[in-house]
């Protein structure tokens, strides 16, 4: 099969498509044609040694794509050959074929194609554990969210907003903030200015924050009992904070990794119908996915790591 590998830690150069040998599934897994393959910017971390990647020979990077089922192990109940899959968390995606242990599989909605999925499947995921287990906001609450078009924050608006919020947050230029406007967002402030912190602050019930560097002017946004929920550091490390200076306000600053929620196929399942719920009610619409074929591998990596891409960036085998 050919695959997307890399022998070396590196740059993208370090980056070759080519033939590998085709995975053999055990008793509990399945046999996945991809479809679409999810690139984000841990894969950019992975091929740079800077973050955990599965051992294999070369390496093969990725682990989010969506696909058909084509063979299943013999005590594979849950899913079927001819069905289309998502997954979120299995190794080796960058290739024409992945073994995908049964109970990581995510079985697709009718009216749920491939290629929506991949371009939703782990940012989807992520704003839904966000706003449903840490966030629990009620209807009218007023919430913020820094960096709000990016991948978790477009979704995470717009989930917001259909649970009756009321949304505001930051954006790094005039083309992402008129996105999030017309999904729906209150205000959308400038991320690269601080003028309009003060004249906000003590406003929010919530504060999302995953660029990490903002997470002072995150807590200076909450009101009294409010929490900053912190699920990233795309902009740089986070302050160190002093718990005596949040008690004195009542206010809480809440983590999680969505790994710790997605413990079983049945929670997957619960999830993800959660997830592809709100499009089936037409309650989110996202920006079409730059689609480069798994060949152009480096030049996905490229675009991605260079702040080209606003939406989901995917790469296609056999294309």
């Amino acid at each position: 099969m050919k695959a997307l590998y890399f022998e070396k830690f590196g740059d993208r150069d370090v980056l070759h498509y080519g033939t590998v040998q085709r995975p053999k599934i055990k008793s509990d897994e399945i046999l996945v044609k991809t479809d679409y393959i999810g690139l984000n910017f841990a894969d950019i971390y992975r091929r740079r040694g800077e973050y955990h990647i599965e051992k294999h020979s070369p390496y093969i990077n990725g682990y989010e794509a969506s696909g058909i089922v084509v063979a299943v192990g013999e005590n594979v109940t849950a899913q079927k050959v001819g069905e289309t899959v998502l997954f979120v968390d299995v190794p080796f995606a960058n290739a024409e074929y992945v073994a995908v242990p049964s109970e990581r599989a995510i079985r697709l909605p009718e009216n749920i194609d491939s290629k929506l999925a991949a371009s939703v499947g782990l940012q989807g995921l992520t704003a839904d554990f966000l706003a449903h287990d840490l966030g629990k906001n009620t209807p009218n609450e007023k919430v913020f969210i820094t960096g709000i078009s990016g991948g978790v924050g477009q979704l995470l608006s717009q989930i917001l907003i259909a649970d009756g919020l009321e949304v505001y947050g930051s954006a790094s230029s005039e083309e992402k903030k008129a996105l999030a406007l017309d999904h729906g967002v209150r205000t959308v402030f400038p991320s690269r200015e601080t003028d309009w912190v003060e004249s906000i602050e003590g406003q929010f019930a919530t504060v999302y924050d995953g660029v990490g560097s903002t997470l002072q002017q995150s807590l200076d946004l909450l009101k009294h009992r409010g929490k900053v929920v912190f699920f990233g550091m795309a902009g740089g490390n986070p302050i160190k904070i002093d718990p005596v200076a949040l008690m004195s306000e009542s206010k809480s600053l809440l983590t999680g990794d969505l790994w710790d929620y997605l413990t079983s196929y049945q929670e997957r399942k619960n999830r993800s119908e959660r997830l592809f719920s709100y499009f089936e009610r037409g309650k989110i619409k996202i920006s079409e996915p730059t689609i480069f074929s798994l060949a152009d591998g480096k030049a996905a990596h490229e675009y991605l790591e260079t702040g080209k891409s606003i939406g989901k960036v995917l790469l296609k085998p056999g294309s």
